[in-house]
């Protein structure tokens, strides 16, 4: 994503090799930018940011707890409590997704 190349030019960790294209570069999974001289043009993008939610669609739901567990005791493994509907895990654990 391109605002994982947005860092701060003397923050850039080196991902390539001395004039490396920019091509080469991208297909190495990098950032390329070459309008800073002194700092490395082909660098490492920044990690995606990411967030835990609690699934919106119950049939997807992975189960986390057993039979009977209390929202208190669901919570405190990290998971997310929904005592309905009927059929599905109550207790069950959150999605990563992309910020």
């Amino acid at each position: 994503a391109r605002c994982q190349c947005k860092t701060v030019p003397k923050e850039r960790k080196n991902c390539g090799y001395p004039g490396i294209s920019a091509v080469e570069c991208k297909k190495a999974g990098c950032c390329f930018n070459a309008s800073v001289p002194g700092v490395p043009w082909c660098f490492a993008p920044k990690p995606k940011k990411v967030k835990k939610v609690c699934p919106n669609d119950p049939y997807t739901r992975i189960n986390c707890g057993f039979p009977g567990i209390t929202a208190k005791e669901c919570e405190k493994r990290g998971c997310c409590f929904r005592a309905r509907p009927a059929g599905v895990p109550w207790c069950f654990y959150r999605r990563v997704v992309e910020e």
